[in-house]
């Protein structure tokens, strides 16, 4: 099963309990995260701390977050390729009529 996680930078995410962490980002909001829904930290951030949370949770808690950065994850917690498609549809451009200049035309 694979789990769509978003990168949420954190001011502090301490164990409050073995099956539990109270995570508290910089607008002073906090909640409590389950620890199998929390990936790992994010390591590409310098700022600040930034961990992978599950999707599906961010969007029922009062954590702030933004959708930007996002990676999926396996059963086993190892970070999948992320693919992304996109479709070029070009704009139709209108024929415009030339009049032939005759002495180059063979």
């Amino acid at each position: 099963m694979k789990t769509k996680c978003f990168s949420v930078r954190l001011q502090s995410l301490v164990s409050i309990s073995d099956r539990a962490y109270k995570a508290t980002d910089f607008n002073g909001n906090s909640d409590i995260i389950p620890k199998s829904q929390v990936f790992g930290q994010d390591w590409d951030v310098m700022k600040s701390e930034a961990y992978w949370i599950a999707a599906w949770l961010l969007e029922r808690k009062n954590i702030t977050y933004t959708g930007k950065k996002e990676a999926w994850f396996n059963e086993n917690g190892d970070m999948l390729p992320t693919i992304t498609v996109t479709h070029h549809k070009p704009k139709k451009i209108k024929v415009i009529e030339v009049k032939t200049i005759k002495r180059l035309k063979k």
